[in-house]
């Protein structure tokens, strides 16, 4: 292969690139991204960047001796693969021909309808976003953060800390209830109320109220709740579109084999657009965490480079963490499926807990919270066992 392209530059793009290299790729690379910035890392934009305790120098992914000898075409959106010439067509009437490509073109926040133009609405995913909402954090007030996921929660938690007043506002009866079980979920985010954060549960968002600025968020149920700043955390949507026609099947991402591997013959696909398939619970899963990012994209490349000629291995269970009003939240494995749930350390009323999930008396997922160490004890045995 004379030419690869790496459609995307965060940390998936990244982690492709530097594979290549590793794994002996000399040729040329030519690495895509839309935003501007060299790719960075996106889990401290909720926390400490949004707290202000570490600057945009410290979010850098590239270490200052790195040297990819890479080709970077930033601030310019990837519009269409063309399978015949094998090219990536741009926003800016440019294209890249390429012998093969991976794509790792993430996801986009998903936001509210109606709620364009507003003043004081956000989203956080990007360095961008984060900036924008760190400025307005600055000047305190009240936070309504829609959706109680971990990046909602982190974002509560961060604002707090701040000293700001924060409701969040959940659609699902438990926040958390998706990936982590209703149980642990309710344990979890009860952390909010440990602090004076207003949960709001089991009630959807019907719209914002506000001339110019938002002054309200307003609920199914018909309660109005006061705000001078709203955080919206719905979700992600994989960046996908630019792909339709291609031969590439979609499907929640794209649609990739347990090594990455795409309908079509010399493309593979990692991080956040990337729907991978499982061989322990045998269906496909888009894995949006920091580590699946990191680590996937060796697996990818070794295929890519191979032209398809390896058997795919098992990806390792989907690992993430979360820091929540000082607390270490781990968690590994996928407690979907899981038929029961106990806590092996700690007490239910306790915020320092080892919980493991098992199915038919196996475990299939562990969660740690302030438990670092019982926690790699247990990933390490729940990797060996689904291995």
């Amino acid at each position: 292969m004379r030419t690869l392209a790496v459609v995307g530059a965060s940390l998936a793009g990244l982690s492709a690139a530097r594979s290549l290299r590793k794994q002996g790729y000399d040729g040329r690379l030519v690495v895509i991204g839309d935003e501007l910035h060299r790719p960075y890392d996106r889990p401290p934009l909720s926390k400490e960047f949004l707290a202000g305790t570490i600057g945009e120098a410290e979010l850098a992914l590239e270490s200052d001796d790195e040297d990819l000898r890479a080709e970077w075409l930033l601030g310019v959106r990837a519009t269409a693969l063309d399978r015949t010439d094998r090219a990536v067509r741009l926003a800016d009437g440019r294209e890249v021909r390429a012998d093969g490509i991976v794509i790792a073109t993430g996801a986009a926040a998903r936001t509210l309808p109606g709620a364009e133009g507003l003043a004081g609405v956000h989203v956080l995913r990007t360095l961008d976003d984060a900036r924008a909402l760190r400025d307005e954090l600055a000047g305190g007030g009240r936070l309504v953060v829609i959706g109680g996921g971990f990046v909602g929660a982190e974002v509560a938690s961060t604002a707090y800390a701040l000293g700001l007043d924060v409701t969040i506002v959940e659609v699902a009866p438990t926040p958390l209830a998706g990936p982590l079980g209703e149980t642990m979920g309710g344990i979890v985010s009860a952390l909010h109320t440990d602090h004076g954060v207003r949960l709001l549960c089991g009630v959807g968002v019907k719209g914002l109220s506000g001339e110019h600025r938002v002054d309200a968020v307003l609920l199914e149920d018909g309660r109005s709740v006061p705000a001078d700043i709203v955080v919206v955390g719905v979700g992600a949507r994989p960046c996908v579109d630019w792909l339709e026609g291609s031969g590439v099947t979609l499907d929640n991402g794209v649609k990739c084999g347990a090594d990455g591997r795409t309908s079509l013959a010399g493309v593979v696909a990692v991080g956040d657009c990337a729907n991978w398939y499982d061989p322990r619970v045998g269906a496909h899963r888009r894995v949006e965490h920091w580590t699946g990012a990191r680590e996937r994209p060796d697996a990818a490349v070794a295929t890519l480079l191979a032209g398809g000629a390896v058997e795919p291995g098992v990806p390792r269970p989907p690992y993430f963490w979360s820091d929540q009003y000082g607390v270490k939240i781990q968690f590994a494995g996928h407690a979907a499926g899981a038929d029961s749930v106990t806590i092996e350390e700690g007490a239910a009323g306790d915020r320092d807990i080892l919980a493991v999930y098992r199915r038919a008396g196996h475990p299939v997922a562990v969660l740690g919270m302030n438990q670092p160490r019982l926690f790699t004890r247990w990933r390490k045995q729940l990797a060996a066992a689904t291995a």
